[in-house]
């Protein structure tokens, strides 16, 4: 079954050729735009991507500006910089496509020291920490690789335009019911310096956005359970 694969894009012309050239076969590569300077659209374009542009910065205004393009029935999503390999994406999203899962999570697992700075790595185990405690759901991770189908994905209402993004999908997933899961993958030094994590304040902008997630009142009949297969966790 083909597949869409989202790849939100800032400034990555270095590591595009290498995440590209692992996109699976058959499956359509969807390079979101999010207002490169380094030519990594043209890039991306020359490369057989398809390129979408999105004004609006933010790394959720690039993932929601993606799944908006997709087409296929299943979506995945991946970050861009080389840190994770799309040749993978088939162990991500073959629960979803065999009907056992709902929303698959990419669970990283770094290659090396580098691959993970310690303050971005401190963040995110607290952020898994309450996010199980606000849904219930054990995850360890909420790592960028994940796999879920479009029509359910865009029935969530999805409102986070920044770093909140990936963990609003979880919460409001949860919220409906759905069965999310995890599976390790490798995590490499990433091409270039992060835009979000390379800094502490960075890391910060984004503890500070996916707390305001994690404030939100359950969805209740806000979010639609339409297309999903499965009922509670």
């Amino acid at each position: 079954m083909p597949v869409d694969v989202v790849l939100p894009c800032l400034d990555e012309a270095e590591a595009l050729p290498w995440v590209l050239e692992r996109i699976p076969a058959g499956w359509r590569a969807i390079v979101v735009d999010n207002g490169s300077t380094d030519g990594s659209a043209e890039i991306a374009r020359e490369l057989g991507a398809q390129v979408v542009h999105e004004a609006r910065r933010g790394f959720g205004a690039a993932c929601h500006a993606g799944l908006t393009a997709a087409t296929s029935d299943v979506v995945c999503f991946c970050d861009c910089d080389a840190s994770l390999d799309p040749s993978l994406l088939p162990r991500v999203a073959e629960p979803v496509l065999a009907g056992r899962a709902d929303l698959v999570l990419g669970r990283r697992r770094p290659v090396s020291r580098r691959a993970w700075p310690l303050h971005a790595r401190v963040a995110n185990w607290e952020l898994a920490r309450l996010t199980r405690r606000r849904t219930g759901v054990r995850l360890h991770d909420l790592g960028p690789m994940r796999a879920a189908r479009r029509e359910s994905l865009l029935a969530l209402d999805l409102t986070d335009r920044r770093s909140g993004y990936p963990l609003q999908m979880v919460v409001r997933a949860a919220d409906a019911g759905w069965r999310v899961t995890e599976t390790d993958v490798p995590y490499r030094p990433r091409s270039g310096r992060s835009k979000v994590t390379g800094t502490w304040r960075g890391t910060w902008q984004a503890v500070r956005d996916m707390r305001a997630v994690l404030a939100e009142p359950p969805a209740g009949s806000r979010v639609q359970t339409a297309g999903v297969r499965g009922g509670g966790r």
